[in-house]
């Protein structure tokens, strides 16, 4: 009798462990929810220029004074980011992650930067970092914002800046001079002449180098009373600075500042901009102090969070860095590693040129640096951006192309809005002016053509690789294999999770009956759907067999 109980207890036991065993190395199909950073779709929007969701709150402009073209208000606001969120545009897109350009009171007055009047439309000319811009909208709607994005697993990212308020301008204050430096401009030749400098003329630089303990700037303090908020405003930063332990400085005021968005609203990650031309350990004090606000969030709003386990997420941009570079920067007499300070990734300028390679090159350099020397970060890759003068594909011939080898590589993706639907980086208009256009809805509304494509025909090509990637993290983060070189055809496999998730892309491929080979990815009578034509295959031989007018075949198994 006690054999048989023995017998029993050990096979039951034995029976626990292979299931617990198959749990953590179960393999799963497509799953929209599996989130994870490395792999992060992130659609980056320039407020003023996507949508109009109240006409309420535009600015106009008067004969005066009027703007530069494309230097100028247009309308777009945060409800109307909000209402594209509801309509699913993003969600079809795949997108799980939406940056949008900072939405802090801008300067009033314009600024002759030689090519006529430019405005703060684009948010990077700060003149209170604790206030929403009005022409941007109001703080119910950006928690509105917040909540529905979340509604539909979508993260928000805040775009912030710490390194220097807005122009000076007939209209508006500068900053004193404890504050904020004018001089020397930025030559770049050293980290000194990078950080301790001016990015161009009348940009106040803040003192980001300096230890001396500074009182609020008067014209800050006379809005505040005006606003009726004075003694709200110096309480917490009392409360901060006595908490934190850190002195009074220009920057810590404006570090203050910007975790404050984390505690109001729950935001999900930075986008920190400038990020060379500030002191490295600044960064690391932003990390500490915003991610010590997100776990504090997250206890007082466990039912706004996706999961309790998440960090802040920060992405910095440092000019110019180079994922062939590895994990430094090099500023040309000192190397600093900014992932070593807080930052899960760095935005990536190397993608755009890269894009001009093929596949396998592309495909295989990323693998090999996010697997080895960027080993647990991550990088976000993009084609064209607000301030880059030299993106892939300016006239936008390659518009599919530009999808394809962007959303299939690894790493995390950047999506500059039009990207999707081809909208003009050539617009009459002066310097970066040029990649700010309005976003092209009634060029979609009406299916204009490019190139002889059809924008929606762009957009429907752009939804199935973003949407494909978006429900398998192993597409960004997993390791790459070349299959086959002629025709095309690689695997992404990533078992680093408790759940297992493996594609097979095919690219470049015949369009009718095609014979793909999945090697050794997928097992002998598994069932694969191809998310591209919406049909499925079962595998035999190792092989399956695709029948699409497609020449693209992007391989999932079937839950």
């Amino acid at each position: 009798m006690k054999f048989i109980q023995y017998f029993t207890f050990t096979a039951l036991l034995a029976i626990c462990l292979s299931c617990q065993q198959s749990v953590e190395t179960l393999e799963t199909g497509p799953d929209k929810n599996s989130f994870i950073w490395e792999n992060a779709t992130v659609y980056f929007l320039m407020t003023d220029r996507f949508f109009d969701g109240d006409s309420n709150n535009n600015y106009k402009h008067i004969d005066e004074n009027p703007p530069a073209p494309f230097r100028g208000y247009m309308g777009g606001d945060i409800k109307g980011i909000t209402s594209k969120v509801k309509d699913g545009y993003f969600s079809d897109l795949g997108v799980n992650a939406i940056w949008m350009t900072p939405l802090v009171e801008q300067i009033d007055g314009s600024v002759d930067e030689g090519t006529g009047n430019s405005f703060g439309f684009h948010g990077y000319w700060t003149r209170d970092w604790t206030a929403l811009d009005e022409k941007f909208g109001t703080t119910e709607d950006l928690k509105e914002l917040i909540r529905t994005a979340h509604s539909q697993d979508i993260r928000i990212l805040m775009d912030v800046v710490a390194n220097h308020t807005g122009p000076v301008t007939e209209l508006d204050n500068q900053w004193p001079e404890e504050w904020v430096k004018t001089s020397p401009r930025c030559t770049y030749l050293s980290a000194e002449t990078t950080i301790n400098c001016t990015l161009v003329e009348n940009l106040p630089d803040i003192r980001t180098e300096s230890s001396q303990e500074v009182t609020l700037p008067p014209f800050l303090v006379d809005k505040w009373r005006s606003e009726g908020r004075y003694e709200k405003e110096v309480k917490e930063l009392d409360d901060w600075f006595k908490v934190t332990g850190y002195k009074r400085t220009p920057v810590n005021y404006v570090l203050k500042w910007l975790v404050d968005f984390i505690k109001e609203y729950g935001v999900d990650g930075f986008r920190v901009d400038t990020v060379k031309h500030t002191e490295d350990d600044i960064w690391a004090d932003l990390w500490k102090q915003a991610n010590e606000a997100y776990e504090i969030y997250k206890k007082n709003h466990p039912d706004l969070v996706y999961d309790q386990d998440d960090e802040f997420y920060m992405v910095g941009e440092v000019y110019n860095y180079y994922i062939s570079g590895g994990r430094e920067y090099d500023y040309g007499d000192k190397k600093v590693d900014f992932f070593d300070v807080g930052f899960k990734s760095l935005v990536n300028f190397d993608f755009k040129s890269d894009a001009n390679g093929d596949y396998e090159s592309i495909f295989s350099k990323y693998d090999t640096l996010l697997h080895g020397p960027l080993k647990g970060k991550s990088v976000l890759n993009y084609i064209s951006s607000h301030d880059d003068g030299g993106p892939f594909d300016k006239e936008r011939k390659r518009s599919k192309e530009a999808g394809t080898k962007l959303l299939l590589c690894p790493g995390g993706v950047q999506i500059y809005y039009g990207d999707e639907t081809a909208r003009s980086l050539s617009v009459e208009a002066d310097g970066d002016a040029v990649l700010r256009s309005f976003m092209n809805w009634e060029e979609l509304a009406n299916d204009t053509k490019i190139h002889e494509v059809s924008r929606q025909e762009v957009l429907n090509h752009w939804q199935k690789l973003g949407t494909f990637r978006r429900d398998n993290p192993a597409v960004g983060a997993g390791r790459h294999e070349m299959i086959s070189q002629s025709p095309y055809i690689c695997s992404r496999v990533r078992t680093e999770a408790k759940s297992s998730n493996k594609v097979v892309i095919g690219l470049d491929l015949t369009t009718g009956v095609k014979e793909i080979s999945v090697g050794t990815i997928f097992a002998e009578k598994t069932k694969l759907r191809d998310a591209y034509g919406g049909v499925t295959g079962i595998v035999k031989d190792g092989k399956v067999i695709i029948d699409t007018p497609f020449d693209i075949v992007l391989l999932e198994l079937v839950n």
